[in-house]
């Protein structure tokens, strides 16, 4: 057993069983709440003004939705890849971990739309509910996130406008793109 490992158990030992799935179905609703919102603005404003200029929109909106997400609810919430488009959108070790689980479970015929994690983890500042939900890739995303054939041209000149170091294309429909990454601290 790691060292680490006996003070999570203990605070698992020490939540009621209900306890823990009501903080894992809490994480479930925060995690899902952001992803719709951002569909729908991204819809609108590839409406308004095509894809291009929803990609700055998103630029923008993606992190507003998430610290109002993080504000109302009490989790720290972000989005991450293993392949991102943003450099903060680069996971730390136990999210690594986990998209790389979500990927070998994907491959193994695993929905993506249903792999989640979710752990009280020992940090350096106490225990830490973390948990986290894949983020498949939807037709929606394909103009920005897709195969190189798939990008318009004048969305792949503002991804590298915007992003130069992007990695986050490539993907087709049903793969997964990234995950929605919560926690809060454990008291």
């Amino acid at each position: 057993m790691k060292p680490h490992a006996l003070p999570v158990m203990l605070a698992m030992l020490c939540l009621p069983a209900a306890a823990q799935d009501a903080w894992v179905d809490e994480a479930r609703r925060v995690a899902a709440s952001v992803p719709p919102k951002l569909a729908a603005v991204l819809t609108a404003e590839i409406e308004r003004g095509g894809p291009a200029h929803a990609i700055g929109v998103c630029r923008e909106e993606a992190p507003t939705l998430a610290r109002a997400a993080s504000q109302e609810s009490g989790w720290s919430v972000r989005r991450v890849s293993l392949r991102e488009r943003n450099p903060k959108a680069v996971p730390d070790d136990w999210e690594r971990a986990a998209l790389e689980d979500f990927d070998r479970r994907a491959a193994a015929g695993e929905k993506p739309a249903t792999l989640e994690r979710a752990e009280i983890v020992q940090q350096p500042g106490g225990a830490v509910m973390r948990y986290m939900r894949a983020l498949p890739v939807a037709e929606l995303c394909t103009t920005c996130h897709g195969s190189a054939e798939r990008i318009p041209a004048e969305v792949r000149a503002r991804l590298a406008e915007l992003y130069p170091q992007d990695r986050a294309t490539g993907y087709a429909v049903g793969q997964i793109r990234g995950a929605m990454t919560i926690s809060k601290p454990l008291r």
